[in-house]
């Protein structure tokens, strides 16, 4: 497919608020575009069942109905941009699409971490392109440097922010002290946070963008499911207080590590969970809704992403340069020049991953413990007996007339392994009232 005199024609299926966005900077940044290119890039048709609903942009020239199926059989349109999120339908549109010979951009982390490898070797084995740079990140060109800008690299840790309600809602507790209910409620109210925000705040989105990110920074096929994911409900206001005086930040992050041994054998380790950073740290003053993620190579060292990870304009800036880069291939007469997943996909393969029990770092405790002689001792034995080093320990009033109070301990490196072993027997204690919250430490002070 090359193309016709009059440019390359797209095709969008989902005309919400990113796609809003996608339409406007295809109409306000022509000119810029088409110098880049050489030719234009045009907008020739858009599909949703929302017919009523006024946009705020000019259709003239756009032909805008609700049949998905009629855009991407239409001989004007050469690539096809799904934003309507879910799993089966653009599923259905996405293979339909490659089936018809069109290329695809999408911004669906949620369906290619699902259902990524069918989707990626149906467009290997037609000879089409998929582009998903909005998928992670946003606007921040993520992707598009791991793929190319640090393809020279072993990439040794990817260290991701990777979801901006997490992000300000973690910010507004550090800077207000306000509890984690009462700013969620901020967040929803400012249009941060959905009405229903289990996907954000439990974790679930971040883990979707680390399994992209996972593979294309060590051709490791991820299972979405399998990766260790916690959310950051049940943090406290206390939580940050210490952790501002033990010279940290808390942030939600996504990690991954490739831990190589002797003959060139390959672990792969991800997780999602709450961490505390360095206050000094890159990642540390990421604040409020932005994303950032810190990519580690052997040869250029560490390198930070820095932007809006959602939102309107950022992720329509990101798609829009997804198209782009497929233009050019299409007036180059070549499809996949680079693999869309860093990799070739013959080397992307399942990778052994590193068991949770083995995984070594420090770690953030806060125990609810009775207010009683001995208390601490029973808790630091436990800990001790299990090979748990001890770096500090804080014992806090109440101020309540409360019968209990919080203990915090933070450990010495040690295996997650361990550190279970330690909380289990403390969790028998019949002075300790509550589980314990466990944030872990990704580098010191």
């Amino acid at each position: 497919m090359s193309g016709n005199q009059d440019g390359i024609g797209v095709g969008l299926i989902g005309f919400g608020t990113i796609g809003t966005g996608v339409v406007k900077v295809l109409k306000d940044n022509a000119a810029e575009i088409e110098q880049r290119l050489g030719f234009p890039l045009r907008m020739v048709r858009i599909a949703d069942l929302d017919q009523d609903t006024d946009r705020g942009v000019d259709l003239t020239d756009i032909r805008f109905d609700a049949d998905a199926s009629a855009l991407i059989a239409d001989p004007n349109v050469h690539i096809v941009i799904e934003l309507i999120g879910g799993y089966d339908v653009p599923k259905k549109f996405i293979l339909e699409a490659f089936e018809a010979g069109k290329h695809v951009v999408t911004a669906n982390k949620a369906l290619l971490a699902m259902y990524g490898r069918e989707i990626f070797g149906t467009a290997s084995e037609k000879g089409l392109d998929i582009a998903f740079e909005a998928a992670v990140g946003g606007g921040i060109p993520i992707l598009r440097s791991l793929r190319e800008g640090l393809a020279a690299n072993q990439i040794e840790t990817v260290l991701g922010i990777l979801n901006g309600t997490t992000n300000y809602v973690l910010t507004e507790m550090e800077s207000t002290g306000e509890d984690f209910d009462v700013v969620l409620k901020r967040a929803q109210d400012l249009g941060y946070a959905e009405a229903d925000p289990t996907f954000d705040v439990e974790g679930i989105d971040a883990a979707h963008k680390l399994a992209l990110l996972t593979t294309m920074a060590y051709g490791a096929e991820v299972v979405f499911e399998e990766i260790p994911t916690e959310g950051i409900r049940g943090l406290l206001p206390l939580d940050f207080e210490l952790a501002d005086d033990f010279g940290y930040k808390i942030k939600l992050l996504g990690v991954a590590k490739c831990h190589r041994g002797d003959g060139g054998t390959e672990r792969i380790e991800s997780r999602v969970q709450p961490t505390m950073v360095p206050k000094t740290s890159m990642l540390a003053n990421v604040d409020g809704a932005m994303n950032a993620v810190e990519v580690i190579g052997n040869a250029v060292g560490p390198t930070l992403y820095y932007g809006a990870g959602a939102g309107e304009m950022p992720t329509a800036s990101a798609v829009v340069g997804d198209l782009i880069e497929i233009a050019r291939e299409i007036k180059r007469g070549e499809a996949g020049p680079v693999a869309p997943l860093s990799y070739l996909p013959q080397h992307i393969v399942p990778k052994e991953t590193v068991p949770a029990s083995e995984v070594l770092g420090r770690a953030y405790l806060r125990f609810t413990a009775k207010d009683e002689p001995g208390v601490l001792s029973r808790i630091t034995g436990a800990l001790g007996e299990e090979g748990v080093g001890i770096a500090s320990v804080v014992q806090r009033e109440s101020g309540t007339g409360a019968d209990t109070v919080p203990v915090i301990v933070l450990t010495q490196t040690a295996s997650e392994a361990a550190l279970g072993a330690a909380l289990e027997e403390i969790g028998k204690l019949a002075e300790v009232t509550e589980a314990p919250r466990v944030i872990r430490i990704e580098k010191d002070v």
